[in-house]
């Protein structure tokens, strides 16, 4: 092992509104970062490439997959994961229309849709269903997932 790969570089953000200044290997993934070195570990490890999405988080507002960004590339940047929203309008309607099944992919979703409730409030069905392509649940609870985020943005089931 080179020097290189045991160097650790500070990086510093903000999580769920708290500050975070911690050390990282320059090949860091953010997700087990997250889970490893901060302890939530709403995120999941589904598939390690960015296919499933249960590693989402918000990074500046933006669903990413943490399973594919390097924790350097967050210095200086606000990240929101799961746990940063309990009680949303987000989670309660994946809650009030049982939108789960074994509950491994829920995160990601309730994430992702945080992510667009944030960037286009006004979403259509559309948009909607383009939107969560990028997440996938393997129960196949879609129908109960659509009706959440539907609910969410008062449009008819």
């Amino acid at each position: 092992m080179s020097s290189l790969d045991s160097a650790k570089y500070p990086v510093e953000f903000e999580v769920n509104g708290e500050k975070q200044t911690i050390r990282v290997r320059a090949a860091d993934i953010l997700l087990y970062t997250l889970r490893d070195n901060l302890g939530l570990t709403g995120s999941k490890s589904g598939c390690d490439n960015g296919d499933c999405g249960a590693c989402t988080i918000l990074v500046e507002g933006f669903p990413i997959k943490s399973c594919l960004m390097l924790t350097v590339e967050v210095d200086g940047k606000q990240m929101t994961t799961i746990e940063g929203l309990r009680n949303s309008p987000v989670q309660n309607a994946f809650v009030k229309n049982q939108a789960f099944q074994c509950g491994y992919c829920t995160p990601g979703f309730i994430v992702n849709c945080e992510g667009l409730r944030n960037k286009l409030p006004h979403a259509d069905k559309e948009t909607i269903r383009v939107w969560l392509e990028s997440n996938i649940c393997r129960c196949t609870s879609y129908e109960e997932i659509r009706n959440a985020v539907k609910d969410v943005f008062s449009l008819e089931k």
